[in-house]
């Protein structure tokens, strides 16, 4: 198959074209976020610079980062339609300048307890209970969740979804059904790399980096490198999930996803092929709270598949939870996360599959003086054992520590 274009997402653009001619609107909205951080990196190379560490900052990277900018505009059009975008400015990414999201919503104000709208362009799938600040960023911690990291790394929501909201004294009630495409590489990073956990979200026009030790695997040059965001088989994937949200309980989400991509499928991009991955998972959430404490927890289970030769099937099952406990009230905000992941490759035949299974520990401090700037020291601490060390004479066990101090400001 011939090499393919860059996707020009003509939608986003639109959306962005349209912000400076909207500025002066009553119902226009911009906000922004700067962060500033200093780092203490773990000591593995982080798979961003080529290595396997699993942490964000590793190795020999500096001590003081532009941790990224990020922009928010959102646009009430008319009652019943909105617009909103999120961009990035990341040097860390292939693109420095990028989109997050861009989308349209149509929901027809209702009178009775039953609402419904539609969602088009491009977005993040209902997953995450931490992302919900500017940027996708987490209000709790600098660094997400394993889930939630691979979440902003290799999936996106380029589609449309319906949703359907039931609003009652005491809960409310929703479900909603999405159809996507341009989302079929999705599980390589995951299944080449394993989980990681770092707040570098991949762009629409993301071209994310795997680790070396993958190029003489596979044939490849150094840097290895694949779009998140491709078609390749001409298949539309979905999902489906559901939402039950109660003052006086919390929220509590599933959804189903499975890209139906043909795991055969493949493009040519930095000369290799690379394949679709078929890919299917659960996703639990709940958040409810005690006092000024809140308490978030997510599960995620699935499988993510390719076929590189006829009859040659690799399958990759992925697990991942975490606790959360964090105060939500107060200029001091601590905030306390266990993660524990893993993944095995079959089948078990392989001279040496890629599996792996870890813990993460989070800590981080929060200190809101005005509602413009937010302090945040973090520490992190990711044990992992994964045979693909081996390839680099590393021992299969290693444990990542990395200390970040951040200021955010808000604009």
């Amino acid at each position: 198959m011939p090499e393919r274009a860059p996707s020009r997402l003509p939608l986003a653009i639109a959306l962005l074209a349209l912000l400076p001619c909207c500025a002066l609107a009553q119902d226009f909205q911009l906000y922004g976020l700067l962060d500033l951080r200093a780092v203490s990196p773990a000591d593995e190379t982080s798979w961003d610079r080529g290595g396997l560490g699993k942490s964000r900052y590793g190795g020999d990277d500096a001590n003081v980062h532009l941790g990224g900018a990020f922009l928010t505009a959102s646009w009430q059009i008319a009652p019943a339609l909105s617009a909103k975008a999120d961009l990035q400015y990341q040097t860390d990414e292939h693109s420095h300048l990028d989109v997050l999201d861009a989308y349209l919503r149509y929901r027809p104000v209702s009178i009775t307890p039953w609402r419904w709208s539609v969602k088009v362009g491009a977005f993040f799938p209902p997953i995450s209970l931490e992302n919900d600040s500017i940027g996708w960023t987490s209000p709790w911690t600098l660094t997400p969740s394993a889930i939630n990291s691979w979440v902003g790394e290799e999936l996106r929501t380029i589609g449309a979804e319906f949703e359907l909201e039931h609003r009652g004294q005491a809960h409310i009630f929703s479900t909603g059904f999405a159809l996507f495409g341009k989302n079929d590489p999705a599980g390589e990073l995951l299944a080449d790399r394993g989980w990681s956990l770092s707040d570098l979200t991949s762009g629409l026009n993301a071209s994310v980096r795997e680790p070396d030790v993958l190029a003489p695997v596979i044939g490849a040059t150094i840097p290895v490198e694949y779009r998140p965001f491709d078609e390749m088989d001409n298949r539309l994937g979905w999902y489906a999930h559901a939402d039950w949200d109660s003052p006086a309980y919390g929220k509590f989400t599933v959804l189903h996803y499975d890209n139906r991509a043909e795991p055969d499928a493949y493009e040519h991009y930095r000369q290799r092929e690379v394949f679709a991955w078929r890919t299917r998972f659960w996703s639990f959430g709940a958040r409810t709270r005690i006092g000024d404490v809140a308490l978030l927890a997510q599960a995620m289970d699935g499988s993510t598949a390719f076929e590189p030769l006829p009859e040659f099937y690799l399958d990759t099952h992925f697990r991942a939870g975490y606790l959360l406990a964090g105060r939500e009230s107060g200029a001091w905000r601590p905030t306390l996360r266990f993660d524990l992941f893993s993944l095995r490759q079959t089948p078990d035949t392989l001279s040496l599959p890629l599996s792996e299974h870890g813990n993460a520990v989070t800590a981080a401090l929060n200190w809101r003086p005005t509602d413009r700037l937010r302090v945040t020291g973090e520490w992190l601490r990711i044990d992992s054992t994964r045979n693909q060390r081996t390839l680099e004479g590393l021992s299969p066990r290693q444990i990542d520590r990395q200390v970040q101090v951040a200021a955010r400001v808000l604009f």
